[in-house]
C-alpha cells in the first residue's frame, strides 16, 4: 500500500486528494497547523481514515517529525498563504509560509525519504503580467503580488532540488480551481455566497473590485487527478493545467445571478477597497503537454461549476437561516427573509 503525505489537507485541494488518494487505495497522511480551534469540514466526512499529524511549515523539525512518522512514497506541498489579497497586508507572513515553507518541506524531504516524489502547488500567479497569451510552461513568469512572487521562489526551489539532488521533484502550475469547498474569501466563493443569500433575503447587496479581469476558472475536483499524475510518470516534469477557456469576474456574475432568476446590476456595486494594487488582467492557461502526456482532461465545466457552487452556498446558507428561525435569531416576519424562505424551521 503506498502512502502520501499532504500539507495543506484541511484545504479545498487537500481535501479532494485525500478522496482522491483513497480511492486509489493509499494510506494518507495529512499535515495540520496546530491552532486552538482546528477547522476540518472539508475532510470530516473522512477523519477515521486518514492520519492527521501536526506540523508547521515554518518549523523544520516538524517537517522531519511528520516525515518520518508517515514515510511517504509521495509528498504533495499544497499548504500556503494563498489569499492573493492577504500578501499585500501580510506579505512577511505570505514568504514565510509559501516560499521558505516550500524550502523547509523540501529540506525535510531530501533529509529523511528522499526516494519519496515531491509535488509543489505552483500557481499561474507566478504569471501575472503575462507576457504572452495563452501561458504555458515555457511563458516568463511577471507575478504582480507578494504571493506570485513567493509562488515564484518555491517553484524554483522545486526545480534546484530537482537538479540539484536528483529528487523526484515537480510542479504543477495550477490555474483557478473552484468548487464548492473554496474559501469564502476567494472571488467565486464570494459571489456564489452572496447570491445565495441575496436570494434568500438575507444580504441586499454585493461590492465587488474590477469586474473585468479575466480569469482561467476549472473545478478543483478535476485539477487533483492531475497533481497525482505528475508523480506516476517515469520521469519529473513541471505542467501547466488549465481549461484553455477564460471568463471575466462579470461574467461569472452574470452566471451565478441568473442562475436563481436575478439580474447581477439590481445588486452589484462597485468598490475601490476591493482594487488589487497590482492588478492581473489576464490569466489563460495552454494545458496542451498536461492533456497529452499524462492524459489529463477536464470534466467540469465554467458554467456547471459556478452552478454548482450557488447550489451548495443556497443548501448552506438555508440551513443557516432555518437553524436562526428555530432559535429566535431571526424573524420570518421579515419581508426580505420570508420572500427567500423555503423549509419549516
Amino acid at each position: 500500500m503506498k502512502s502520501a503525505l499532504i500539507t495543506g489537507i484541511t484545504g479545498q485541494d487537500g481535501s479532494y486528494l485525500a478522496e482522491f488518494l483513497l480511492e486509489k487505495g493509499y494510506r494518507v497522511f495529512g499535515l495540520r497547523r496546530r491552532t486552538s480551534t482546528p477547522n476540518y469540514t472539508n475532510i470530516e466526512h473522512i477523519l477515521d481514515r486518514i492520519q492527521i499529524i501536526d506540523g508547521d511549515l515554518s518549523d523544520l523539525s516538524s517537517l522531519i517529525r511528520a516525515v518520518q512518522l508517515a514515510n511517504p512514497d509521495e509528498v504533495y506541498n499544497l499548504a500556503a498563504q494563498s489569499y492573493v489579497e492577504t500578501s499585500w497586508s501580510q506579505p512577511l507572513l505570505t514568504s514565510e509560509f509559501t516560499a521558505v515553507g516550500t524550502t523547509n518541506m523540501l529540506e525535510a524531504v531530501r533529509l529523511i525519504k528522499p526516494s519519496a516524489r515531491f509535488y509543489q502547488a505552483s500557481s499561474s500567479e507566478m504569471f501575472g503580467k503575462v507576457v504572452e497569451t495563452p501561458q504555458k510552461e515555457s511563458t516568463p513568469f511577471y507575478p504582480r503580488s507578494p504571493y506570485g512572487v513567493s509562488k515564484v521562489y518555491a517553484h524554483w526551489m522545486t526545480v534546484n532540488y530537482r537538479e540539484s539532488f536528483n529528487m523526484y521533484a515537480c510542479s504543477g502550475i495550477l490555474f483557478n480551481h473552484e468548487s464548492p469547498r473554496r474559501g469564502i474569501e476567494f472571488v467565486t466563493r464570494k459571489v456564489t455566497n452572496a447570491v445565495a443569500r441575496i436570494k434568500l433575503g438575507l444580504q441586499t447587496e454585493l461590492r465587488m473590485g474590477n469586474l473585468e479581469a479575466r480569469r482561467d476558472w476549472g473545478f478543483a475536483g478535476d485539477y487533483v487527478q492531475a497533481m497525482w499524475l505528475m508523480l506516476q510518470q517515469e520521469t519529473p516534469d513541471d505542467y501547466v493545467v488549465s481549461t484553455g477557456e477564460t471568463h471575466s469576474v462579470r461574467e461569472l456574475l452574470e452566471v451565478a445571478f441568473s442562475y436563481v432568476g436575478l439580474d447581477y446590476r439590481d445588486y452589484v456595486v462597485n468598490d475601490e477597497r476591493f482594487h488589487r494594487p497590482a492588478e492581473v488582467d489576464l490569466l489563460l492557461g495552454e494545458c496542451a503537454k498536461a492533456c497529452e502526456r499524462l492524459g489529463w482532461e477536464r470534466k467540469v465545466g465554467f458554467v456547471q461549476l459556478i452552478q454548482m457552487m450557488v447550489d451548495s452556498d443556497l443548501r448552506l446558507n438555508r440551513t443557516k437561516m432555518n437553524d436562526s428561525i428555530a432559535e429566535g435569531k431571526l424573524e420570518l416576519s421579515n419581508p426580505l427573509v420570508a420572500a427567500g424562505w423555503s423549509g419549516n424551521p
